[in-house]
């Protein structure tokens, strides 16, 4: 582990395309990084090219003929392997993770499965259908209802004690042949670490604001939906472990580039104590709201800093 970041590298590539937008639940939240990314991009000097990404993205980027691509995508398409192999078919170098590493960390199960080996802490869940998740609980209450496959608290429901109405709240969250993780739910404080190469950032807390029960989906992307402490108030020996397991899990699953490791730790009163880690993100927001931004910022790396490392780490064959 290193304990600086350094400088970037200086501009090798010329021309960047930024793939954005795309297909999947997260497309919004894609255009708002995206657009970000670009225009730090075309800050640090390098000519960019705008991609929205549809299903004629290889044709799109024949034509376009860029020397890298930036993957600003979220979610199914995007983050899961899909991308990643149409570029590493027409050698485009690309940033972020490859194809293994991407499908290994979207799928959530497959990803614990991983991360336990490596001796990272998850917590105990089940798969289901989301039919079979609504006809009976799986776990007792509390627990995490969440596609297995999608990202960025996408479709995540707490079932809590007393809730008369979980059934319904299940089966109304997506299909009923959809495959769904039925997780323990783990009370506490959520923390998030990122990885930068070799280098593990400081950790943030996040509390989320407007009442909101957890850092869902409006917490993390909405203005004011939650703030953030930096670096978190919290003991040192668990600051410390939550940096080795966020470069353990990067590492276990094969990771390359950016990550984001996402946390909970149970300090309730009558609480375990128990530090558990949620999931790797191998295409963290880049939008304002975003907190790898914010990380690498606190290490003394501007956005355009960032964006520049992340273009000039890009390869194939990742």
């Amino acid at each position: 582990m290193t304990n600086t970041l350094g400088e970037p590298p200086q501009r090798t590539f010329e021309h960047v395309a930024v793939l954005m937008g795309g297909l999947s639940a997260e497309r919004s939240v894609s255009l708002r990084s995206g657009a970000a990314v670009a225009d730090a991009l075309e800050g640090e000097g390098y000519r960019v090219t705008r991609i929205d990404v549809d299903r004629d993205i290889a044709a799109g980027l024949a034509a376009v003929r860029p020397d890298v691509c930036f993957n600003a995508l979220h979610g199914r398409f995007g983050e899961d392997g899909c991308i990643q192999g149409i570029l590493e078919m027409m050698a485009i170098p690309y940033t972020h993770s490859g194809v293994l590493a991407s499908a290994l960390a979207m799928h959530k199960e497959n990803a614990k499965a991983i991360m336990r080996l490596a001796g990272v802490p998850v917590a105990e869940a089940k798969l289901l259908t989301r039919s079979d998740a609504a006809a009976a609980h799986a776990l007792p209450p509390p627990y995490v209802v969440k596609p297995v496959d999608e990202g960025s608290s996408v479709g995540v429901l707490i079932i809590r004690p007393g809730n008369n109405d979980w059934s319904r709240a299940i089966l109304e969250g997506g299909a009923p042949e959809q495959v769904v993780m039925v997780e323990r739910f783990i009370p506490g404080r959520e923390l998030t670490c990122a990885v930068i190469g070799d280098f593990a950032t400081d950790v943030i807390e996040i509390v989320p604001q407007k009442g909101l029960a957890f850092y869902d989906f409006e917490a993390k992307y909405a203005p004011g939906g939650s703030t953030h402490e930096l670096p978190a108030d919290i003991l040192p020996n668990v600051y410390q472990l939550i940096r080795k397991y966020t470069l353990a899990a990067h590492a276990s699953l094969g990771c390359r580039g950016v990550s984001r490791a996402d946390f909970r730790f149970d300090d309730t009163d009558g609480g375990t104590g128990e530090l558990i880690c949620l999931e790797v993100n191998t295409q963290p927001g880049m939008t304002g709201t975003s907190l790898v931004p914010e990380l690498a910022a606190h290490a003394g790396w501007s956005f355009g800093k960032l964006v520049r490392w992340i273009v000039e780490d890009a390869s194939c064959s990742r």
